[in-house]
């Protein structure tokens, strides 16, 4: 007897290991919400799972090859049991099927496993197996695991763990896989993509305690899984089961517990003379974040009809200073998240699954005037509320017909909202100053600038996505056949604009009389000081379709090799208001080829690879704005002063920028057009797409060590954006036109008499060779060929959890290189998604070397420990090494045009040469040095240490425990983004290049305390 159970506790323990981390690369079905269990017995034996929560059972028969496989399992505990002649053979066997993986369980002639060498005892479930059945790259991580480490509660902290996955640009967030930009990513929640798709650098999402497991998808993913080049967040929540099930979780972030950021100021000469000060102070600020929530799970009908449910309320209160130190903001939000998960088992073998859940949230700010150098809090200047997140949810069917053949059909829909929006808004327009103003703003005594209290457009807008999807498998043999269809209708409706009677923000600048402004007017004589006025409207409801059909055959060539052949074809559309074609493309076809091979034959050394490509969709945002027209002008002013008048809201006094003489011509070279749309966008255009292979090793040194190394390559040679078009083969054009197309490559618009063509016609630029004429020169040229690459080597060593401690250790070498970091550009901190500056001038994109997510050297460590069943520890480390800084110009050779604005910081990528004589002169005349990408160095390396310590109530039969986690132990506070505009104007140097914008986050502590009953 006790021999039997060892037996069985050995078995029970160590099968669940082949899924639980499965930590590489698991084989995927219907956007991986499940796993399966595979392997070899004797053929013609029954293969049966029972599921030990809620009772599902499912059975298959032993091929004649010996093989035998159960996909399609929701993910959890199962006991396998062998039966031959309708009588039972050897012990039942515990078994763990993980979220997109299968098991590996290989079984004797008398039911016991024969692979017992190349999995570990666990408890009840083991972790970070060698899954031969797979041929992706992915790390999956459970709900055991997170809360035994220091990671903060969201997805994206998640994803962080997993190795070649960094954050992106601090000004606007996101994460990056393998050297994309922050815009390439997907999020699923129980197969439901709930990516923002006006740009995609966001996601809905629910608590973590919502969550059962996690996978993070870095590269080689499957067929089914499309529309991202980056990587892929794919996360299922919790279900009910035959149990009545409770629990409460308390989560505290007193600001007590936050460390003050540090304070930064830097002062400069630029080298005209003017002096520039930036200001950043954050050493004030305090926030307290506190949140409970409260779940219940069980039956509704035993054996058949489950239920989940969790309320969750949280509240969170900010105090703050404006950057500049001139405002007191006082932010509060008391959000309340809901979800539910029912599970119906018609039968054992059909199952509807339902999926609900809101996070849609509410801020709420007040800003007060305030002086930083003594500490006291003026009048009330305004408020503000903020409105996101919405409300999501899926209906899915899953059926097994016969033993062979499963279908599954989806429908869900994910909804988002965005309304920013405040009292000033009517009477109230925005006041900003630049850095170079900040000697005369300080000298004026730091007042409040304008009555409005925000520096956030008027916004109105929500996203709507409807999916469909079908879904099957077909096991024919050593052939396991998956094919399918899914459709999106996505869904925008926005109106944004700045606030005020005028309906223009003013922005105060420091200037040199003869300095050469924007729109080409030079600054006249005795005007030190100029108002730039920017209007920016734009507005409608647009649609985009996407869709897409699949086929994929995952062939076991032999026992012990795996070749994984897919296909998949997408189609994208993109609609005008009127719900006409804007952008159509179809028949995008992506091979994807892999293999997987067991290398002895029993699950503990593999050799993997893959191959395939993957398309980018084009985002909302683009027919949006290009299809519905955008207002975006600037019109230069002198500013003759300021006075104090009262605010129309609050009554509290604010001074008012005297506007004086206009400067020259409103520079309408930012709008876009909604005219003949024939002029928008190539008639022939391309989808983006990228190029990616792996190959890759796994082994086990024993049943509890096991390392891998693998390389990747990834390769992105066309771009999609905004191009600066001003000369086509008929000749100049006059002014700007701004067409979707695809850099480098012809373009294709409708040629009239609008745009300079005697006769109306189609015509084909070149733009490699035209499409641009240089100012001053009227030499033509092109744009460069665009391309990225990224090419690493990674190297990992994993300690499986079992039960007293694990580790885990991962080390990459990449290589970020090219002339654009894809639809976003983290240099210039420009984050609308597929209209960025790399095509807005040609000297943009000149120069190929490293970008912006190139991170040469990433080292992540974590670990945990059991002192005992009472206390634990856990720890990580993230080390990376810094990124380029550029040295960004403002012209290039020949040319009058700005490659960069002369005046505003963030307008224009800015070129690679700096001109260093005769600047002021015909541009003939003027000299010229090249400053390549990386030429201004690298940022340094960032170090982020998290620790914590777990209590759990030593009382059998009481779940009770409390976690004290620390994010950043050593409070390092380095910077992370940096000013990479080198000149103000040609020839004159900005004193404040290389100086930092962004810093780390100082640290902070967190309690969560957890009762499940």
């Amino acid at each position: 007897m006790k021999a039997s159970h060892t037996r069985f506790r050995r078995a029970a323990l160590c099968i669940a290991l082949g899924a639980c981390i499965a930590a590489t690369t698991p084989v995927v079905f219907a956007q991986s919400v499940t796993g399966a269990v595979a392997g070899r017995a004797s053929a013609g034996d029954q293969i049966t799972v029972t599921n030990a929560s809620t009772g599902l059972t499912r059975s298959v028969a032993v091929g004649p090859d010996g093989a035998y496989r159960l996909s399609q399992l929701p993910v959890g505990d199962y006991t396998l049991t062998v039966t031959r002649g309708g009588q039972p053979v050897g012990e039942p066997i515990a078994v763990n099927i993980g979220l997109g993986g299968t098991t590996n369980v290989n079984l004797g002639g008398d039911g016991a496993l024969v692979n017992l060498d190349a999995v570990q005892v666990v408890g009840s479930r083991v972790v970070n197996r060698v899954d031969v059945y797979s041929t992706e790259s992915a790390t999956n991580i459970t709900r055991e695991e997170w809360a035994r480490l220091p990671v903060d509660q969201s997805l994206s902290s998640v994803a962080l763990l997993a190795p070649g996955v960094i954050g992106g640009n601090s000004s606007f967030g996101g994460i990056s896989f393998g050297g994309s930009s922050v815009a390439e990513n997907s999020v699923f929640i129980n197969g439901l993509n709930v990516t923002d798709f006006y740009r995609r650098q966001s996601f809905s999402t629910a608590p973590f305690a919502f969550f059962q497991e996690f996978q993070v998808k870095t590269g080689g993913y499957s067929v089914e899984f499309g529309r991202a080049t980056g990587g892929v967040i794919n996360a299922v929540t919790r279900a009910g089961g035959n149990e009545f099930d409770g629990g409460v979780e308390i989560t505290f972030e007193p600001a007590a517990w936050r460390a003050r950021a540090d304070d930064h100021e830097f002062s400069a000469q630029n080298s005209d003379g003017t002096t520039s000060t930036a200001v950043y102070r954050a050493s004030r600020d305090t926030s307290s974040f506190a949140k409970a929530n409260v779940w219940a799970s069980g039956p509704i009908v035993k054996d058949r009809l489950f239920f989940f449910a969790m309320y969750e309320e949280r509240d969170s209160n900010s105090r703050y200073s404006s950057t500049g130190g001139g405002d007191w903001f006082k932010g509060s939000s008391g959000d309340g998240f809901w979800g539910t998960k029912l599970d119906w088992r018609i039968t054992d073998d059909h199952l509807l699954e339902l999926l609900a859940f809101s996070d849609e949230t509410e801020t709420a700010t007040s800003t007060f005037a305030y002086d930083w150098d003594s500490g006291e809090i003026g009048e009330l200047t305004g408020d503000n509320t903020v409105q996101g997140g919405g409300k999501s949810g899926s209906l899915t069917y899953t059926g097994h017909f016969g033993e062979n053949f499963v279908a599954k059909a989806m429908y869900g829909i994910n909804q988002s909202r965005s309304f920013s929006f405040s009292p000033a808004d009517g009477p109230c327009e925005q006041i900003f100053f630049d850095a170079s103003y900040r000697p005369t703003y300080e000298a004026m005594g730091s007042p409040v600038l304008g009555c409005h209290p925000t520096s956030a457009m008027i916004v109105s807008h929500e996203d709507e996505r409807e999916v469909g999807r079908l879904d099957f498998e077909w096991s024919l043999g050593s052939h396991q056949l998956r094919f399918g269809i899914d459709h999106e209708l996505m869904t925008t409706d926005r109106t944004s604009f700045y606030p005020g009677p005028t309906g223009m923000r003013y922005t105060a600048y420091t200037v040199a009389p003869g300095a050469e402004l924007d729109n080409g007017s030079v600054v006249p004589p005795g005007v030190d000081a100029i108002l730039m006025g920017r209007r920016r409207i734009d507005g409608g409801v647009f649609e985009t379709e996407a869709s897409a059909y699949y086929v994929e055959d995952t062939w076991s060539v032999t026992p012990s090799f795996l070749l994984n052949l897919g296909l998949r074809v997408d189609s994208f559309e993109n609609k005008t208001a009127a719900g006409g074609s804007f952008i159509k493309m179809d028949d995008l076809v992506s091979p994807r080829l892999g293999f997987s091979w067991d290398m002895k034959s029993d699950g503990s050394t593999k050799l993997f690879g893959n191959l395939g490509r993957y398309y980018l969709p084009v985002t909302n945002n683009i027919n949006y704005t290009f299809a519905g027209g955008l207002t975006d002008e600037r019109t230069f002013y002198a500013l003759d002063g300021w006075r104090e008048v009262a605010n129309p809201v609050t009554g509290a006094p604010y001074m008012q920028p005297i506007i004086g003489a206009q400067i020259g011509p409103v520079d309408t070279s930012y709008n876009v057009s909604a005219g003949d749309l024939r002029q928008s966008v190539d008639r022939d255009l391309d989808a983006v797409y990228q190029d990616e292979a792996i190959l890759g090793y796994q082994q086990m040194l024993s049943q509890a060590w096991s390392w891998g190394v693998n390389a990747t390559y990834r390769r992105m040679k066309n771009a999609l954006d905004d191009v600066r078009i001003n000369h086509t083969p008929c000749g100049p054009v006059g002014f700007n036109l701004w067409p979707i197309a695809n850099p480098g490559k012809p373009l294709t618009i409708w040629g009239d008499a609008s745009i300079g063509c005697e006769t109306e016609g189609w015509i084909t630029i070149d733009t490699s060779q035209d499409g641009y004429v240089m100012g001053g020169s009227g030499q033509v040229v092109g744009y460069s060929e665009p391309e990225r690459t990224y090419k690493s080597i990674e190297m990992q060593i994993d300690r499986a959890w079992d039960g007293k401690w694990a580790f885990n250790a991962s080390y990459i070498w990449s290589k970020s290189d090219g002339n654009h970091e894809g639809p976003v550009n983290s240099d210039t901190n420009y984050g609308d998604t597929g209209m960025v500056q790399y095509w807005d001038h040609p000297a943009n994109n000149q120069d190929y070397g490293p970008l912006f997510n190139d991170r040469r050297h990433q080292v992540k460590l974590r670990g945990s420990y059991a002192f005992n069943e009472q206390w634990s520890i856990g720890a990580s480390l993230t080390a990376l090494s810094g990124g380029p800084i550029n040295e960004f110009g403002v012209t290039w050779p020949n040319d009058t045009t700005g490659a960069a604005s002369f005046v505003t910081e963030g307008s224009g990528g800015g070129s690679f040469w700096h001109c260093v004589q005769n600047c002021s002169g015909a541009v003939t005349e003027r000299i010229y040095e090249y400053a390549p990408r990386g030429s201004g160095g690298r940022l340094p390396w960032t170090y982020n240490v998290g620790a914590n310590v777990t209590w759990t109530l030593p009382v059998e039969g009481t779940d009770l425990k409390a976690r004290f986690s620390v994010f950043n132990l050593l409070n390092d506070q380095e910077v992370i983004n940096v000013r990479q505009r080198y000149e103000l104007g040609p020839g004159v140097v900005r004193g404040l290049h290389g100086t930092g914008t962004r810093w780390q986050s100082p640290r902070y502590a967190q309690l969560v305390v957890t009762w499940n009953f």
